[in-house]
């Protein structure tokens, strides 16, 4: 006797995708969620950070914000600062990749997946008033300022003080209260 699973086998793998479809579903919300979050951040993120002297061509040049190996949440990004201004300075997205400078970028977003890139990216950007954003664990000891991080089921965000200090870049105490995590400037 043949059975169902031996006459039409196509189906078990309908039935499998079907049961399996809300799980991926959910792991795509959470994606774009998380994405969204994260643009959030980078967007509020300029708003409390104060340049140094320079940093800015005109009183009312655009605070650039750079993201390599994320152009989707460049996308989202783009469409959360459109139309908005953080100190009075609009804001601008501009997608980076392997080998482009980092001259008038102000903020800088490298994901974790190209371990390769963030290295090249942190590294062009230390000392200069670029505040580095970063989402992969090892990165503060490559130099990024700010690390999202997963605590209690919530994107959450660290803040290392030292290279932002060689950066002369001046994070407000409002965003460190924030922070889920802060590591002060050894001393």
């Amino acid at each position: 006797m043949r059975t169902l699973q031996g006459r039409c086998p196509g189906i078990w793998l309908v039935v499998l995708l079907a049961a399996l479809w809300p799980l991926f579903a959910q792991a795509q919300s959470n994606s774009t969620l998380e994405r969204q979050v994260k643009a959030a951040y980078l967007y509020k993120f300029a708003g409390f950070v104060e340049w140094p002297e320079g940093s800015f061509t005109r009183p009312d040049s655009a605070v650039v914000i750079g993201v390599a190996g994320a152009d989707a949440l460049a996308e989202q990004l783009e469409q959360t600062v459109a139309g908005h201004t953080a100190n009075g300075r609009p804001l601008q997205v501009r997608r980076i990749r392997k080998g482009d400078s980092l001259a008038g970028v102000h903020m800088l977003f490298v994901a974790s997946q190209d371990k390769g890139l963030a290295q090249e990216l942190l590294a062009a950007s230390r000392g200069q008033p670029v505040l580095t954003v970063t989402d992969a664990d090892e990165t503060f000891g490559l130099g990024s300022m700010i690390n999202f991080v997963i605590a209690d089921e919530r994107l959450r965000f660290e803040v290392s003080l030292k290279p932002a200090a060689v950066s002369r870049l001046k994070i407000s105490a409002r965003m460190l209260s924030a922070a889920y995590r802060v590591q002060q400037v050894a001393g």
